[in-house]
């Protein structure tokens, strides 16, 4: 079995305030929407714990009529429950085939992972007649239910469980390795039948083990409530609910397999109950954690999200996205210098899903009913079309840089901002009347910079700049 080590000598997680992003409202008017997926064009669906899956168009208008209706099907009308409809993962081939797959509740509690297809007459609705049953498992309890669904880059379907409910896993599941409770699952569906509703991929990393679940990919997990796919890379996130002290943030590379991340020996790094466990050296720790009481906002229960591989916002590139559902934050981190930096920003909304569209932008759901869009506040964009033109040199720089205003019409009264590639304002200063102004950078870190000059008339000139 791999154990994930090498990540785990160069975390460092410091937790910062500050408003890089901004939500843009999208879309309004949904019942407690709890997954956003694409289905390989631009149109978003949205899952309403109740049952229902809505489409939400490019243009933020809503379908009339529900793309699939299953209310009478899951358990998500008990309001203030985990249960419900919580998850849907497109087939791959969905624009072939019609495919999708649902994670619900049933009526009597229990787990059910269905496929439906896309009706033959109208690609905006779904045909509810269509349910194939994959997979069931049984509920001890009413909480801890996982739900999420995501199909990986190798074409099989993965599925989050929860440790079974009730508190501090009373029944062991999570290190149990012969049932699918408090795991990760992996199966293949891609010649589903009502006879033979799946198979077991050959490489799954407890094949063979007589005491083991053949369809387990991972283990150790309390309430994997959202995990995702970097769409680069193909390494997976999961955002793992805690228990009484830490939230935490999990994530497996594309070749790893098998891992245990610990529950209910560990709630992130710090022993929880360790009766009966294996050896710490055996585990999978977090990449990154955060306290229930850090910084005076109560936090409770981590919602994970995504990697931004969008191209609109290059300063966002590559972060991962999560919230907190009680303290109303939404966190990224950050991967620089060989460590994960954590970074938590206040909004208003009980964050509960984000989503990724098929250009890779990203969007956050709010249980009250409103879908946001993450933008960066201050997008660093470069112009192409300006009216003045300035020479920067040495570009890089060491030291000093210059800036040649001859071709310029800016004013004694021009502002002068180096912005980091975080979007973070270094070095401001005023344009003086020197033809060719004079910078001292020898107090900037080696790195990737923006230079943006503006005047009081609204002109302004945005550049890159390189410190060595």
């Amino acid at each position: 079995m791999k154990t994930f080590t090498t990540l785990l000598c160069c975390i460092c997680v410091a937790i910062c305030h500050s408003q890089d992003l901004e939500l843009e409202l999208f879309a309004t008017g949904f019942t407690r929407p709890v997954n956003i997926k694409h289905a390989g064009d631009d149109r978003l669906f949205i899952v309403e714990q109740d049952g229902i899956i809505k489409i939400l168009n490019s243009d933020g208008t809503v379908e009339t009529t529900p793309f699939l209706d299953i209310d009478n099907r899951s358990s998500g009308t008990d309001t203030g429950q985990e249960k419900g409809l919580l998850g849907l993962a497109f087939h791959p081939d969905y624009a072939t085939n019609g495919y999708f797959y649902v994670n619900y509740t049933d009526n009597m509690g229990d787990t059910v992972v269905s496929r439906f297809s896309r009706s033959t007459t109208d690609p905006s609705l779904a045909d509810p007649n269509s349910e194939l049953i994959i997979l069931t498992f049984f509920q001890p309890f009413s909480n801890h239910n996982g739900g999420d669904l995501a199909f990986g880059a190798d074409g099989y379907l993965y599925i989050s469980s929860g440790d079974g409910g009730a508190g501090g896993d009373p029944q062991n599941n999570s290190q149990n390795l012969g049932n699918l409770l408090g795991k990760i699952l992996r199966i293949d569906v891609n010649n589903s039948s009502i006879s033979n509703p799946y198979d077991i991929p050959p490489d799954n990393p407890f094949v063979g083990n007589p005491t083991a679940s053949d369809e387990i990919w991972a283990y150790g997990l309390r309430n994997p409530w959202k995990f995702s796919f970097d769409r680069l890379t193909n390494d997976i996130w999961i955002g793992d609910v805690g228990q009484s002290d830490f939230e935490e943030i999990n994530f497996a590379s594309s070749t790893d397999a098998g891992l245990n991340y610990g529950w209910r020996c560990y709630e992130g790094n710090s022993i929880f109950n360790d009766t009966g466990c294996p050896s710490s050296s055996t585990l999978t720790f977090p990449v990154a954690q955060y306290s229930h009481l850090f910084d005076g906002d109560f936090k409770c229960s981590i919602t994970g999200g995504y990697r931004y591989r969008g191209t609109t916002y290059p300063n966002l590139e590559g972060l991962y996205f999560f919230a907190d559902y009680c303290s109303e934050e939404i966190g990224f981190l950050r991967f620089e210098s060989g460590n994960w930096t954590m970074t938590l920003e206040g909004f208003s909304g009980d964050w509960v899903a984000f989503g990724e569209d098929v250009n890779g932008e990203l969007l956050v759901s709010s249980l009250s009913g409103n879908i946001f869009k993450i933008i960066d506040d201050a997008p660093l964009s470069i112009e192409e079309n300006q009216l003045n033109t300035v020479t920067i040199f040495p570009n890089p720089a060491k030291d000093v840089v210059q800036i040649d205003f001859s071709n310029t019409s800016f004013s004694h009264s021009t502002k002068i901002t180096i912005y980091d590639i975080q979007g973070k304002s270094v070095k401001v200063l005023n344009k003086t009347d020197e033809t060719v102004q004079e910078i001292i950078t020898s107090d900037l870190k080696s790195g990737f910079y923006i230079l943006k000059i503006e005047s009081v008339d609204g002109q302004q000139i945005t550049e890159k700049l390189v410190i060595d």
